[in-house]
């Protein structure tokens, strides 16, 4: 692996790859991290569906429970959105 990023910074030294391209790179490797939470989250509903299906008179702890797990799940997403932001208008 080390042997292909030396290779890969080799070749982007000789074509004059800018600073800026580099970064809009990072930046969409960052946004793969929004796969994640989305999977996380639809895991999450789904587990929530159907223990209101087994136990419909505890709808209300259920809800809160998944509505605060998948607040967290999130997080993840958000911060990789907010380094691909700083990548592209920063770097």
């Amino acid at each position: 692996m080390l042997n292909f990023l030396t290779t890969l910074l080799q070749a982007a030294s000789n074509i004059n790859i800018t600073d800026k391209a580099f970064a809009y790179l990072g930046a969409g490797i960052a946004m793969i991290a929004g796969i994640g939470p989305a999977i996380g989250q639809g895991y999450a509903a789904g587990k929530g569906a159907e223990a209101v299906g087994k136990q419909p008179e505890a709808v209300g702890v259920i809800r809160s429970t998944m509505l605060v797990g998948q607040a967290v799940a999130e997080t993840t997403g958000l911060y990789s959105l907010v380094v691909a932001i700083i990548m592209i208008f920063v770097a």
